[in-house]
């Protein structure tokens, strides 16, 4: 059960990446002011990582463990620090500078971490798991 809802978790993972990027792009590009709405799409996108982290530790106990996994965990582990810095540093800025730029490189970099951590254990980042 861990497992199932650890690879359906990945959907709405990708989902609310590519909404953060969608959101951000659309910032830049659009040459919009910096909204709440963009911190709370990057939020949602760094707390589901956070608990697309916490299944998967709580699969490692529960299935075997075989050596593609490290490579998976650190991938994974560093896609979520990412999420998660982005939107800390742009919380950290005076609210006048907060800008679209730093949400969509972070998203970016943070999805490209992702696909290689799925891709790390041999699976497609939209392949079924079942």
């Amino acid at each position: 059960m861990l497992f199932a809802a650890h690879s359906g978790l990945r959907y709405l993972v990708l989902l609310a990446g590519l909404l953060v990027v969608l959101h951000a792009l659309v910032g830049l590009l659009g040459k919009r002011e910096y909204s709440a709405a963009t911190a709370r799409l990057a939020a949602a996108f760094a707390g589901l990582l956070h608990l697309q982290v916490l299944t998967g530790v709580a699969v490692l106990f529960t299935r075997p463990f075989h050596t593609a996994v490290v490579g998976h965990l650190f991938l994974m582990l560093a896609a979520a620090a990412v999420a998660q810095l982005t939107g800390s540093v742009v919380k950290r800025r005076p609210p006048e500078v907060r800008s679209h730029g730093p949400h969509l490189v972070g998203a970016v970099l943070a999805l490209a971490l992702v696909a290689a951590g799925v891709m790390a254990i041999g699976r497609g980042v939209l392949q079924s798991t079942m």
